[in-house]
């Protein structure tokens, strides 16, 4: 093989694995939303209004963007940037070279490349260390992120007559949601799923709060008012009114299939019965960490056989598809209506979710538990129904 054709190989494998990855939807959502999304961010700290059109808006919106680059900086960075723009715009002057002459020598300076190339080494130096910053920023939230993982149920225990299907989605590194199902010291099972208040680090360290809590007051006492008062105080003593956590909590009796629940500000699960009606299990109440007491009533169902039950978060009916319509509860409703095992609907429902979506990225962490009682096995389809 020539060293001509070895390159041509080389330069090709090399850009294919550097555009790996890149599409037209992403640059469609490059240029239709992130850029959107990160001027609104530079400038959310500005009061003053801007202009409405024309040329005062254009000026307005550049030193919107340099002021909200520059103080986003570390002081050092921030007058590196400065320089660099303003040898960026020396560099755009044309002009005569500067000719220094002596008795025996003339030496002839241009400094337009040399403006430009000292704008490109300072914008690329500024760019590097952001990105090292960003990059030990990334390696500390994965590590938080796995330890959210130890958090969330990898498996939910077997329970003798029932099936279960379970997944978590987060929009961030670290995401809000948190559901599981936890055996009790009276052999019953608490079904929880909540959601916390807004995305990223401050969700989860919510999400652990509760988490922690959850755990000491199922051995304290596992009947719902008790559980909710517990978690309902020790969220409020974060301190912060704005850290609260929508939450629904389940205590299921195997034997019988009683579920004893409350739920407090949480989207209602959904329980198909055997015969195809759909109940919507909860009343309006706040959600917990909002106020020092919180008077949320227990409610109480029975499974019977061939009933399911549906828990999610709010990212699931809420997620907003290309065409701006939300997901919405009646499709999760219409989803229900078709029999099938709690992972075949599991899968049902996140096959439309992202059908709907149609490749936009997630706004909201997304949970989703299905949960069904079988006592007997389903019957076999028939011939006629296998053949159609």
């Amino acid at each position: 093989m020539s060293k001509a054709r070895r390159y041509v190989q080389q330069t090709t494998t090399f850009l294919r694995d550097y555009t790996a990855g890149a599409d037209a939807d992403q640059f469609r959502r490059l240029f239709d939303r992130d850029v959107a999304d990160a001027y609104e961010i530079l400038a959310r700290d500005r009061d003053d209004e801007e202009p409405a059109e024309g040329f005062a808006r254009l000026l307005y919106r550049a030193k919107v963007l340099f002021l909200g680059l520059s103080y986003k900086l570390a002081p050092a960075r921030r007058v590196i940037f400065a320089l660099s723009l303003i040898l960026a715009l020396l560099g755009l002057v044309d002009d005569d070279p500067v000719q220094l002459s002596g008795d025996q020598l003339s030496i002839s300076l241009d400094f337009s490349p040399l403006f430009f190339l000292a704008s490109i080494a300072g914008l690329i130096l500024v760019l590097t260390m952001e990105l090292v910053d960003r990059i030990r920023v990334r390696d500390e939230l994965e590590i938080a992120r796995q330890l959210q993982r130890d958090l969330l149920p990898d498996r939910v225990p077997e329970v003798a007559g029932y099936s279960v299907a379970h997944s978590y989605r987060t929009a961030n590194t670290i995401g809000g949601d948190y559901y599981d199902l936890l055996p009790t010291p009276d052999g019953r099972i608490a079904v929880v799923v909540g959601d916390a208040s807004g995305h990223g680090i401050a969700a989860g360290l919510l999400m652990a709060i509760a988490n922690a809590t959850l755990k000491t007051a199922l051995d304290l006492d596992p009947r719902p008012p008790a559980v909710i008062a517990l978690l309902n105080r020790a969220l409020y003593r974060t301190g912060d009114r704005r850290a609260f956590m929508t939450f629904f909590y389940g205590l299921l009796d195997p034997a019988s299939g009683e579920l004893d629940y409350a739920c407090a500000g949480h989207p209602f699960p959904l329980l198909r019965r055997a015969g195809g009606g759909v109940e919507e299990l909860g009343v309006g109440q706040l959600p917990l960490g909002m106020r020092p007491e919180l008077d949320v009533g227990a409610d109480r169902t029975r499974l019977h056989d061939g009933d399911l039950l549906m828990l999610f978060s709010d990212g699931l009916p809420e997620a907003v598809g290309r065409n701006g319509e939300a997901f919405g509860f009646e499709r999760l409703r219409r989803l229900l209506a078709d029999v099938g095992s709690p992972q075949t609907i599991h899968d049902r429902v996140l096959m439309a979710f992202d059908q709907h979506r149609g490749g936009e990225p997630l706004t909201d962490d997304v949970t989703l538990l299905v949960l069904t009682r079988r006592l007997t096995p389903p019957p076999p389809p028939s011939p006629s129904a296998s053949r159609t």
